[in-house]
């Protein structure tokens, strides 16, 4: 318990002022640390940003449908090609922006190592997008 300097010996009472000291020593850091921080916080670089458009594109990339039949023939969107014209026509639609996708059909009695000879020169002549065309089973 703190106790009054200018109190006698006799008086025994309490010191009922607050000490605003160390109150005024924080408001006074606080004030230099704002005032130090405020001018950076507004410094700003001046950047020449982009400009986009809010228009969706409605372009859709296009698909090419390559489908083997069960005697291993090749039909290129439902026309009859031999391997020769298929490797032309890989190399022709690889060409085009955007790339179009290659949709792959196999009939199910036609060899693995057939669908794997398109797919190999569907990647030799520059397609990366293949895709798997199935139908699903009928229920019974």
């Amino acid at each position: 318990m703190a106790m009054s300097p200018f109190a006698g010996d006799e008086d025994d009472g309490m010191m009922s002022e607050i000490n605003m000291t160390p109150l005024v020593d924080v408001m006074l850091v606080l004030l230099i640390i704002f005032l130090v921080t405020i001018p950076a916080m507004h410094h700003a670089v001046k950047i020449d940003l982009p400009h986009a458009s809010s228009q969706p594109q409605d372009e859709k990339p296009a698909h090419v449908d390559v489908a083997i039949e069960a005697d291993g023939t090749i039909l290129w969107n439902d026309q009859k090609i031999d391997d020769a014209a298929l490797d032309a026509r890989i190399a022709q639609a690889s060409k085009k922006t955007p790339q179009p996708e290659l949709r792959l059909r196999a009939d199910r009695k036609v060899p693995y190592e057939r669908v794997a000879d398109v797919m190999s020169a569907a990647q030799a002549g520059g397609l990366s997008k293949i895709g798997f065309v199935t139908q699903p089973k009928s229920a019974k």
